[in-house]
Protein backbone atom coordinates (compact mmCIF):
# COMPACT_ATOMS: atom_id res chain seq x y z
CA UNK A 1 0.00 0.00 0.00
CA UNK A 2 1.69 3.22 -1.11
CA UNK A 3 2.10 6.23 1.11
CA UNK A 4 -0.20 8.45 -0.96
CA UNK A 5 -3.08 5.97 -0.50
CA UNK A 6 -2.42 5.78 3.25
CA UNK A 7 -2.49 9.55 3.45
CA UNK A 8 -5.87 9.68 1.70
CA UNK A 9 -7.30 7.02 4.03
CA UNK A 10 -6.00 8.87 7.08
CA UNK A 11 -7.47 12.13 5.84
CA UNK A 12 -10.85 10.51 5.24
CA UNK A 13 -10.79 9.00 8.72
CA UNK A 14 -9.89 12.37 10.22
CA UNK A 15 -12.70 14.12 8.37
CA UNK A 16 -15.12 11.46 9.51
CA UNK A 17 -14.17 12.17 13.11
CA UNK A 18 -14.72 15.87 12.53
CA UNK A 19 -18.10 15.47 10.84
CA UNK A 20 -20.20 15.63 14.04
CA UNK A 21 -18.43 18.85 14.93
CA UNK A 22 -18.96 20.12 11.42
CA UNK A 23 -22.66 19.32 11.57
CA UNK A 24 -22.91 20.98 15.01
CA UNK A 25 -21.01 24.03 13.80
CA UNK A 26 -23.22 24.32 10.74
CA UNK A 27 -26.34 23.88 12.83
CA UNK A 28 -25.15 26.48 15.33
CA UNK A 29 -24.36 28.93 12.58
CA UNK A 30 -27.73 28.36 10.97
CA UNK A 31 -29.39 28.67 14.37
CA UNK A 32 -27.55 31.90 15.10
CA UNK A 33 -28.60 33.28 11.75
CA UNK A 34 -32.22 32.37 12.43
CA UNK A 35 -32.29 33.90 15.93
CA UNK A 36 -34.69 36.78 16.41
CA UNK A 37 -32.83 40.02 15.79
CA UNK A 38 -32.69 42.62 18.54
CA UNK A 39 -36.27 43.14 19.60
CA UNK A 40 -37.87 46.51 20.21
CA UNK A 41 -41.04 47.95 21.65
CA UNK A 42 -42.79 46.56 18.56
CA UNK A 43 -43.18 43.23 20.37
CA UNK A 44 -45.92 44.89 22.43
CA UNK A 45 -49.11 44.34 20.48
CA UNK A 46 -51.46 45.36 23.30
CA UNK A 47 -50.98 48.32 25.64
CA UNK A 48 -53.60 48.51 28.38
CA UNK A 49 -53.63 51.38 30.85
CA UNK A 50 -55.74 52.15 33.89
CA UNK A 51 -55.69 54.97 36.43
CA UNK A 52 -57.34 54.41 39.77
CA UNK A 53 -58.23 57.31 42.05
CA UNK A 54 -56.52 59.66 44.50
CA UNK A 55 -53.58 57.84 46.08
CA UNK A 56 -50.03 59.09 46.57
CA UNK A 57 -46.81 57.14 46.32
CA UNK A 58 -45.70 57.48 49.96
CA UNK A 59 -49.25 56.70 51.06
CA UNK A 60 -49.42 53.43 49.10
CA UNK A 61 -45.84 52.26 48.47
CA UNK A 62 -43.88 54.13 51.13
CA UNK A 63 -43.12 50.89 53.03
CA UNK A 64 -41.90 48.97 49.98
CA UNK A 65 -38.30 48.56 51.11
CA UNK A 66 -39.43 47.03 54.41
CA UNK A 67 -41.49 44.56 52.39
CA UNK A 68 -38.38 43.65 50.42
CA UNK A 69 -36.44 42.96 53.60
CA UNK A 70 -39.23 40.83 55.00
CA UNK A 71 -39.66 38.81 51.81
CA UNK A 72 -36.08 38.29 50.61
CA UNK A 73 -36.15 40.71 47.69
CA UNK A 74 -32.83 42.37 47.00
CA UNK A 75 -32.68 45.93 48.28
CA UNK A 76 -32.46 48.51 45.52
CA UNK A 77 -32.88 52.26 45.60
CA UNK A 78 -36.48 53.35 46.11
CA UNK A 79 -37.44 56.72 47.55
CA UNK A 80 -40.42 55.84 49.73
CA UNK A 81 -41.09 56.85 53.32
CA UNK A 82 -37.64 57.39 54.83
CA UNK A 83 -38.36 55.47 58.05
CA UNK A 84 -38.38 52.27 55.96
CA UNK A 85 -35.03 52.89 54.29
CA UNK A 86 -32.02 50.86 55.46
CA UNK A 87 -29.20 52.47 57.43
CA UNK A 88 -26.64 51.40 54.84
CA UNK A 89 -26.69 50.39 51.21
CA UNK A 90 -28.48 52.05 48.31
CA UNK A 91 -29.52 55.66 48.88
CA UNK A 92 -31.76 57.15 50.10
CA UNK A 93 -31.04 55.91 53.62
CA UNK A 94 -32.94 55.95 56.88
CA UNK A 95 -34.48 59.15 58.19
CA UNK A 96 -36.98 59.56 61.05
CA UNK A 97 -40.65 59.70 60.02
CA UNK A 98 -41.65 62.90 58.28
CA UNK A 99 -44.04 65.29 59.97
CA UNK A 100 -46.39 68.14 59.17
CA UNK A 101 -47.57 70.91 61.50
CA UNK A 102 -51.04 70.21 62.85
CA UNK A 103 -53.87 72.37 64.15
CA UNK A 104 -53.60 74.33 67.39
CA UNK A 105 -56.01 72.53 69.78
CA UNK A 106 -57.00 75.91 71.24
CA UNK A 107 -59.00 76.48 68.05
CA UNK A 108 -61.31 73.48 67.60
CA UNK A 109 -64.17 73.42 65.06
CA UNK A 110 -66.11 75.40 64.02
CA UNK A 111 -62.89 77.44 63.86
CA UNK A 112 -60.69 76.78 60.87
CA UNK A 113 -57.44 74.95 61.51
CA UNK A 114 -54.88 77.34 62.96
CA UNK A 115 -51.27 76.40 62.44
CA UNK A 116 -48.95 78.29 64.83
CA UNK A 117 -46.14 77.69 67.30
CA UNK A 118 -48.54 75.80 69.57
CA UNK A 119 -49.49 73.31 66.88
CA UNK A 120 -48.46 69.68 67.40
CA UNK A 121 -46.39 67.87 64.80
CA UNK A 122 -48.21 65.02 63.03
CA UNK A 123 -45.92 62.18 61.92
CA UNK A 124 -46.56 59.55 59.27
CA UNK A 125 -48.24 56.44 60.67
CA UNK A 126 -49.78 53.15 59.57
CA UNK A 127 -53.50 53.29 58.82
CA UNK A 128 -55.53 50.36 60.07
CA UNK A 129 -58.84 51.33 58.48
CA UNK A 130 -59.05 50.59 54.76
CA UNK A 131 -61.45 53.52 54.36
CA UNK A 132 -60.60 57.18 54.94
CA UNK A 133 -62.49 60.42 54.57
CA UNK A 134 -61.43 62.05 51.33
CA UNK A 135 -58.85 64.84 51.49
CA UNK A 136 -58.93 67.39 48.69
CA UNK A 137 -56.31 67.45 45.92
CA UNK A 138 -57.86 70.49 44.20
CA UNK A 139 -56.00 73.56 42.93
CA UNK A 140 -55.86 75.59 46.16
CA UNK A 141 -55.17 72.62 48.40
CA UNK A 142 -52.43 71.34 46.09
CA UNK A 143 -50.69 74.70 46.25
CA UNK A 144 -51.01 75.00 50.02
CA UNK A 145 -49.56 71.48 50.32
CA UNK A 146 -46.57 72.80 48.36
CA UNK A 147 -45.92 75.61 50.86
CA UNK A 148 -48.35 76.37 53.68
CA UNK A 149 -47.26 79.95 54.33
CA UNK A 150 -46.33 80.94 50.78
CA UNK A 151 -48.06 78.85 48.10
CA UNK A 152 -46.55 81.04 45.39
CA UNK A 153 -43.02 80.36 46.55
CA UNK A 154 -40.43 78.71 44.37
CA UNK A 155 -39.37 76.71 47.44
CA UNK A 156 -41.52 73.68 48.30
CA UNK A 157 -41.90 73.07 52.05
CA UNK A 158 -44.53 70.29 51.73
CA UNK A 159 -45.89 71.43 55.08
CA UNK A 160 -49.52 72.15 54.22
CA UNK A 161 -50.99 68.66 53.93
CA UNK A 162 -52.42 68.41 57.45
CA UNK A 163 -53.76 71.95 57.27
CA UNK A 164 -55.59 71.33 53.97
CA UNK A 165 -56.93 67.99 55.25
CA UNK A 166 -58.28 69.70 58.38
CA UNK A 167 -59.62 72.71 56.49
CA UNK A 168 -61.46 70.48 54.05
CA UNK A 169 -62.90 68.30 56.82
CA UNK A 170 -64.11 71.26 58.86
CA UNK A 171 -65.81 72.80 55.85
CA UNK A 172 -67.45 69.60 54.69
CA UNK A 173 -71.22 69.50 55.15
CA UNK A 174 -71.65 67.75 57.49
CA UNK A 175 -68.09 68.05 58.88
CA UNK A 176 -65.94 64.96 58.72
CA UNK A 177 -64.80 63.13 61.83
CA UNK A 178 -61.12 63.89 61.16
CA UNK A 179 -61.28 67.66 61.65
CA UNK A 180 -57.56 67.77 62.46
CA UNK A 181 -56.43 66.42 59.08
CA UNK A 182 -54.47 63.56 60.61
CA UNK A 183 -55.58 61.07 57.95
CA UNK A 184 -53.35 62.67 55.30
CA UNK A 185 -50.19 61.45 57.08
CA UNK A 186 -51.38 57.82 57.05
CA UNK A 187 -49.87 55.10 54.90
CA UNK A 188 -50.60 51.49 53.99
CA UNK A 189 -48.22 48.55 53.73
CA UNK A 190 -48.23 44.99 52.42
CA UNK A 191 -50.54 43.81 55.20
CA UNK A 192 -53.18 45.98 53.55
CA UNK A 193 -52.21 45.94 49.87
CA UNK A 194 -50.53 42.55 49.59
CA UNK A 195 -51.35 42.16 45.88
CA UNK A 196 -49.94 45.56 44.90
CA UNK A 197 -46.80 45.13 47.00
CA UNK A 198 -46.11 41.77 45.39
CA UNK A 199 -46.69 43.02 41.84
CA UNK A 200 -44.68 46.22 42.31
CA UNK A 201 -41.79 44.11 43.64
CA UNK A 202 -41.84 41.45 40.94
CA UNK A 203 -42.38 43.76 37.98
CA UNK A 204 -41.37 47.39 37.31
CA UNK A 205 -42.19 50.56 39.19
CA UNK A 206 -40.88 54.12 39.66
CA UNK A 207 -40.17 56.55 42.47
CA UNK A 208 -40.30 59.60 40.21
CA UNK A 209 -43.70 59.12 38.56
CA UNK A 210 -46.01 62.12 38.91
CA UNK A 211 -49.54 63.21 38.11
CA UNK A 212 -49.38 65.85 35.34
CA UNK A 213 -51.14 68.74 37.13
CA UNK A 214 -51.29 70.11 40.68
CA UNK A 215 -55.06 69.82 40.87
CA UNK A 216 -57.93 67.35 41.01
CA UNK A 217 -59.12 64.37 38.99
CA UNK A 218 -60.78 65.78 35.88
CA UNK A 219 -57.87 67.83 34.56
CA UNK A 220 -55.37 65.05 35.25
CA UNK A 221 -57.53 62.60 33.33
CA UNK A 222 -57.65 65.04 30.44
CA UNK A 223 -53.86 64.78 30.41
CA UNK A 224 -54.09 61.00 30.58
CA UNK A 225 -55.87 60.84 27.21
CA UNK A 226 -54.77 64.07 25.49
CA UNK A 227 -51.68 65.43 27.33
CA UNK A 228 -53.48 68.70 28.05
CA UNK A 229 -56.54 70.11 29.78
CA UNK A 230 -56.56 73.22 27.55
CA UNK A 231 -56.20 75.47 30.57
CA UNK A 232 -58.86 73.85 32.77
CA UNK A 233 -57.99 73.17 36.41
CA UNK A 234 -61.58 72.30 37.34
CA UNK A 235 -64.18 69.94 35.85
CA UNK A 236 -66.13 71.21 32.88
CA UNK A 237 -69.00 73.44 34.00
CA UNK A 238 -67.43 74.68 37.25
CA UNK A 239 -67.61 78.32 36.15
CA UNK A 240 -68.26 80.44 33.08
CA UNK A 241 -64.73 79.95 31.77
CA UNK A 242 -64.82 76.15 31.46
CA UNK A 243 -68.16 75.48 29.82
CA UNK A 244 -66.92 74.10 26.51
CA UNK A 245 -65.84 70.59 25.67
CA UNK A 246 -62.14 70.25 24.93
CA UNK A 247 -61.07 70.58 21.30
CA UNK A 248 -57.75 68.82 21.92
CA UNK A 249 -57.17 65.52 20.13
CA UNK A 250 -57.37 62.55 22.48
CA UNK A 251 -55.03 59.65 21.75
CA UNK A 252 -57.97 57.55 20.54
CA UNK A 253 -58.74 59.99 17.74
CA UNK A 254 -55.15 59.72 16.53
CA UNK A 255 -55.24 55.93 16.81
CA UNK A 256 -58.44 55.81 14.79
CA UNK A 257 -56.93 57.95 12.02
CA UNK A 258 -53.83 55.75 11.95
CA UNK A 259 -55.79 52.50 11.72
CA UNK A 260 -54.67 51.31 15.16
CA UNK A 261 -57.34 49.35 17.04
CA UNK A 262 -58.52 50.70 20.41
CA UNK A 263 -61.24 50.36 23.02
CA UNK A 264 -62.36 52.04 26.21
CA UNK A 265 -63.76 49.65 28.82
CA UNK A 266 -66.29 50.94 31.37
CA UNK A 267 -67.70 49.13 34.39
CA UNK A 268 -71.48 49.78 34.34
CA UNK A 269 -72.21 48.38 37.81
CA UNK A 270 -74.57 50.60 39.83
CA UNK A 271 -75.40 52.71 36.79
CA UNK A 272 -78.34 52.70 34.36
CA UNK A 273 -75.92 51.20 31.83
CA UNK A 274 -75.90 47.90 33.74
CA UNK A 275 -79.07 46.94 31.89
CA UNK A 276 -78.35 49.08 28.83
CA UNK A 277 -74.59 48.97 28.11
CA UNK A 278 -74.69 50.95 24.88
CA UNK A 279 -71.87 53.27 23.90
CA UNK A 280 -74.16 56.25 24.34
CA UNK A 281 -74.91 55.27 27.93
CA UNK A 282 -71.32 54.32 28.77
CA UNK A 283 -70.04 57.65 27.45
CA UNK A 284 -71.44 59.31 30.57
CA UNK A 285 -69.07 57.22 32.72
CA UNK A 286 -65.94 57.74 30.64
CA UNK A 287 -63.68 60.78 30.81
CA UNK A 288 -63.56 60.76 27.02
CA UNK A 289 -66.84 62.70 27.34
CA UNK A 290 -64.75 65.81 28.19
CA UNK A 291 -63.68 65.99 24.54
CA UNK A 292 -65.67 67.07 21.51
CA UNK A 293 -64.40 64.10 19.56
CA UNK A 294 -65.45 61.76 22.35
CA UNK A 295 -69.09 62.55 21.66
CA UNK A 296 -68.75 61.16 18.15
CA UNK A 297 -67.90 57.70 19.46
CA UNK A 298 -71.44 56.37 20.09
CA UNK A 299 -72.50 57.11 16.54
CA UNK A 300 -69.28 56.47 14.63
CA UNK A 301 -67.45 53.84 16.71
CA UNK A 302 -70.00 52.24 19.05
CA UNK A 303 -68.00 49.00 19.34
CA UNK A 304 -65.05 50.95 20.81
CA UNK A 305 -66.78 52.05 24.03
CA UNK A 306 -67.83 48.84 25.73
CA UNK A 307 -68.64 47.31 29.14
CA UNK A 308 -65.88 45.75 31.23
CA UNK A 309 -67.33 42.29 30.58
CA UNK A 310 -66.03 42.68 27.03
CA UNK A 311 -62.50 43.10 28.41
CA UNK A 312 -62.62 39.64 29.95
CA UNK A 313 -63.96 38.22 26.68
CA UNK A 314 -61.26 39.96 24.64
CA UNK A 315 -58.51 38.78 26.97
CA UNK A 316 -59.73 35.21 26.85
CA UNK A 317 -60.25 35.11 23.10
CA UNK A 318 -57.10 37.00 22.10
CA UNK A 319 -59.13 39.85 20.66
CA UNK A 320 -57.72 42.71 22.72
CA UNK A 321 -57.24 45.93 20.74
CA UNK A 322 -53.79 47.37 20.29
CA UNK A 323 -54.53 50.11 22.82
CA UNK A 324 -57.07 49.95 25.62
CA UNK A 325 -58.03 52.19 28.51
CA UNK A 326 -59.97 50.87 31.50
CA UNK A 327 -62.01 53.52 33.27
CA UNK A 328 -62.22 53.41 37.09
CA UNK A 329 -65.26 51.59 38.47
CA UNK A 330 -66.34 54.58 40.53
CA UNK A 331 -70.11 53.95 40.71
CA UNK A 332 -69.33 50.40 41.90
CA UNK A 333 -67.14 51.77 44.72
CA UNK A 334 -64.06 50.02 43.31
CA UNK A 335 -61.89 53.00 42.33
CA UNK A 336 -59.92 53.30 45.64
CA UNK A 337 -61.02 56.93 46.02
CA UNK A 338 -61.27 58.44 49.48
CA UNK A 339 -64.78 58.40 50.95
CA UNK A 340 -66.69 61.54 49.96
CA UNK A 341 -69.47 60.80 52.44
CA UNK A 342 -69.24 59.01 55.77
CA UNK A 343 -72.35 56.86 55.11
CA UNK A 344 -70.72 55.53 51.92
CA UNK A 345 -67.18 54.35 52.72
CA UNK A 346 -64.86 53.30 49.89
CA UNK A 347 -62.67 50.30 50.75
CA UNK A 348 -59.27 50.24 49.02
CA UNK A 349 -58.94 46.47 49.40
CA UNK A 350 -62.06 45.92 47.31
CA UNK A 351 -60.62 48.21 44.64
CA UNK A 352 -57.30 46.37 44.69
CA UNK A 353 -59.12 43.05 44.39
CA UNK A 354 -60.96 44.39 41.35
CA UNK A 355 -57.71 45.49 39.71
CA UNK A 356 -56.24 42.07 40.51
CA UNK A 357 -59.11 40.41 38.64
CA UNK A 358 -58.25 42.44 35.54
CA UNK A 359 -54.51 41.78 35.69
CA UNK A 360 -54.82 38.11 36.63
CA UNK A 361 -57.18 37.48 33.73
CA UNK A 362 -54.57 38.91 31.38
CA UNK A 363 -51.69 36.91 32.90
CA UNK A 364 -53.61 33.65 32.55
CA UNK A 365 -54.66 34.25 28.95
CA UNK A 366 -53.35 33.86 25.42
CA UNK A 367 -53.11 37.65 25.35
CA UNK A 368 -50.33 37.75 27.94
CA UNK A 369 -47.44 36.99 25.61
CA UNK A 370 -47.40 40.38 23.88
CA UNK A 371 -49.21 42.71 26.28
CA UNK A 372 -48.37 45.41 28.80
CA UNK A 373 -50.73 46.48 31.59
CA UNK A 374 -49.91 49.86 33.14
CA UNK A 375 -51.56 50.70 36.46
CA UNK A 376 -51.33 54.18 37.94
CA UNK A 377 -53.44 56.75 39.83
CA UNK A 378 -54.92 59.98 38.57
CA UNK A 379 -53.49 62.21 41.33
CA UNK A 380 -52.15 62.05 44.87
CA UNK A 381 -55.45 62.73 46.58
CA UNK A 382 -54.15 65.38 49.00
CA UNK A 383 -52.23 62.67 50.88
CA UNK A 384 -48.75 63.42 52.16
CA UNK A 385 -45.73 62.81 49.96
CA UNK A 386 -42.20 63.89 50.80
CA UNK A 387 -41.13 64.59 47.19
CA UNK A 388 -42.25 67.89 45.65
CA UNK A 389 -43.83 68.36 42.26
CA UNK A 390 -41.27 68.88 39.48
CA UNK A 391 -40.84 71.38 36.63
CA UNK A 392 -42.55 70.23 33.45
CA UNK A 393 -43.14 71.36 29.90
CA UNK A 394 -46.28 73.37 29.22
CA UNK A 395 -48.36 71.29 26.80
CA UNK A 396 -49.58 74.15 24.64
CA UNK A 397 -48.67 77.47 26.27
CA UNK A 398 -52.20 77.90 27.63
CA UNK A 399 -52.38 79.26 31.18
CA UNK A 400 -55.17 78.42 33.66
CA UNK A 401 -58.41 79.89 32.35
CA UNK A 402 -60.99 78.89 34.95
CA UNK A 403 -59.56 79.85 38.34
CA UNK A 404 -62.26 80.97 40.74
CA UNK A 405 -62.33 84.34 42.52
CA UNK A 406 -59.81 84.36 45.39
CA UNK A 407 -58.12 81.20 44.13
CA UNK A 408 -54.38 80.98 44.61
CA UNK A 409 -52.70 82.53 41.53
CA UNK A 410 -55.59 84.87 40.68
CA UNK A 411 -54.09 88.01 42.23
CA UNK A 412 -50.41 87.11 42.02
CA UNK A 413 -48.27 84.57 40.29
CA UNK A 414 -45.56 82.05 41.02
CA UNK A 415 -43.78 79.11 39.39
CA UNK A 416 -46.59 76.65 40.08
CA UNK A 417 -49.31 78.98 38.74
CA UNK A 418 -48.90 77.72 35.19
CA UNK A 419 -48.93 74.22 33.67
CA UNK A 420 -45.15 74.13 34.00
CA UNK A 421 -45.08 71.90 37.07
CA UNK A 422 -46.36 68.37 37.57
CA UNK A 423 -48.68 67.31 40.32
CA UNK A 424 -47.45 65.04 43.11
CA UNK A 425 -46.11 61.49 42.91
CA UNK A 426 -48.49 58.60 42.31
CA UNK A 427 -47.98 54.81 42.31
CA UNK A 428 -47.07 52.94 39.14
CA UNK A 429 -46.80 49.25 38.26
CA UNK A 430 -45.79 48.12 34.76
CA UNK A 431 -46.89 44.52 34.26
CA UNK A 432 -45.79 42.57 31.18
CA UNK A 433 -43.81 39.51 30.12
CA UNK A 434 -41.20 42.08 29.10
CA UNK A 435 -41.30 44.22 32.24
CA UNK A 436 -37.97 44.24 34.03
CA UNK A 437 -37.92 42.09 37.12
CA UNK A 438 -37.80 43.92 40.48
CA UNK A 439 -36.96 47.21 38.79
CA UNK A 440 -37.30 50.83 39.91
CA UNK A 441 -37.00 53.66 37.41
CA UNK A 442 -35.76 56.98 38.78
CA UNK A 443 -36.32 59.25 35.78
CA UNK A 444 -38.74 62.13 36.33
CA UNK A 445 -41.90 61.57 34.33
CA UNK A 446 -45.60 62.20 34.54
CA UNK A 447 -48.16 59.75 33.28
CA UNK A 448 -48.42 61.36 29.87
CA UNK A 449 -45.39 59.08 29.35
CA UNK A 450 -48.00 56.37 28.74
CA UNK A 451 -49.04 58.34 25.67
CA UNK A 452 -45.38 58.62 24.66
CA UNK A 453 -45.07 54.82 24.88
CA UNK A 454 -48.12 54.39 22.63
CA UNK A 455 -46.76 56.97 20.19
CA UNK A 456 -43.36 55.27 20.16
CA UNK A 457 -44.83 51.81 19.60
CA UNK A 458 -47.17 52.82 16.79
CA UNK A 459 -45.07 55.59 15.22
CA UNK A 460 -47.52 58.38 16.03
CA UNK A 461 -46.84 62.09 16.46
CA UNK A 462 -46.93 63.68 19.92
CA UNK A 463 -50.24 65.16 20.98
CA UNK A 464 -48.68 68.16 22.76
CA UNK A 465 -45.33 69.42 23.93
CA UNK A 466 -45.95 67.73 27.31
CA UNK A 467 -46.04 64.14 26.07
CA UNK A 468 -43.30 64.93 23.56
CA UNK A 469 -41.01 65.77 26.49
CA UNK A 470 -41.63 62.52 28.39
CA UNK A 471 -39.55 59.36 28.58
CA UNK A 472 -40.98 56.73 26.25
CA UNK A 473 -41.17 54.06 28.98
CA UNK A 474 -39.06 51.53 27.06
CA UNK A 475 -36.76 51.83 30.08
CA UNK A 476 -39.20 49.65 32.03
CA UNK A 477 -38.86 46.70 29.64
CA UNK A 478 -36.35 44.07 28.55
CA UNK A 479 -37.49 43.14 25.06
CA UNK A 480 -34.66 40.69 24.30
CA UNK A 481 -34.72 38.65 27.50
CA UNK A 482 -38.29 38.86 28.79
CA UNK A 483 -38.33 37.85 32.47
CA UNK A 484 -41.98 36.90 32.74
CA UNK A 485 -43.13 34.92 29.73
CA UNK A 486 -44.39 32.59 32.43
CA UNK A 487 -46.02 35.03 34.83
CA UNK A 488 -45.68 34.76 38.59
CA UNK A 489 -48.51 33.60 40.84
CA UNK A 490 -49.56 36.58 42.94
CA UNK A 491 -51.30 36.35 46.31
CA UNK A 492 -55.04 36.78 46.62
CA UNK A 493 -55.74 40.36 47.64
CA UNK A 494 -56.82 40.53 51.26
CA UNK A 495 -60.27 41.98 51.94
CA UNK A 496 -60.36 41.37 55.69
CA UNK A 497 -59.09 44.77 56.81
CA UNK A 498 -61.46 46.88 58.92
CA UNK A 499 -63.34 49.74 57.28
CA UNK A 500 -64.46 52.63 59.47
CA UNK A 501 -64.51 56.42 59.23
CA UNK A 502 -65.33 57.48 62.79
CA UNK A 503 -61.84 57.08 64.26
CA UNK A 504 -58.16 56.84 63.42
CA UNK A 505 -55.92 55.02 62.74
Amino acid sequence: MNSKFLHIVALAFYLALLSPFAVWAQTSETSAQSMTPTQTVNVLNHIIFMAQENRGLDHYFGALRQYWRNNNFSDISFDGLPEFNPTSGAAPLYHPPRTNPGCDPAYPPPNDCIEDNKSPRVASYHLITQCIENPSPSWNEGHVDWNLHNPLSASPALNGYVYTGAHDARNNNPPFYDTDGIRVMGYYDDSDLNYYYYMASQFSTSDRWFAPVMTRTSSNRDYLVAATSRGYVYPIGTDSKDQKLLTAKPIFQVLQSAGISWKIYVNPENTPCASNPTAQCLLGYSYIQNFQWGHTIPQNYPNKLVPISQYFTDVKNGTLPQVAMIEPASPAGLDEHGSDSDPYPINIQLGAKYVASLVNALMKSVSWKDSAFILTYDEGGGLYDHVPAKPATSPDGIKPVDLLPNDICTGATGPTCDFTYTGYRVPLIVISPYAKKHYVNHQIADFTAILKLIETRFNLPALTMRDAAQINMTQFFNFNAPPWMTPPTPPVQSTSGPCYLNQLP
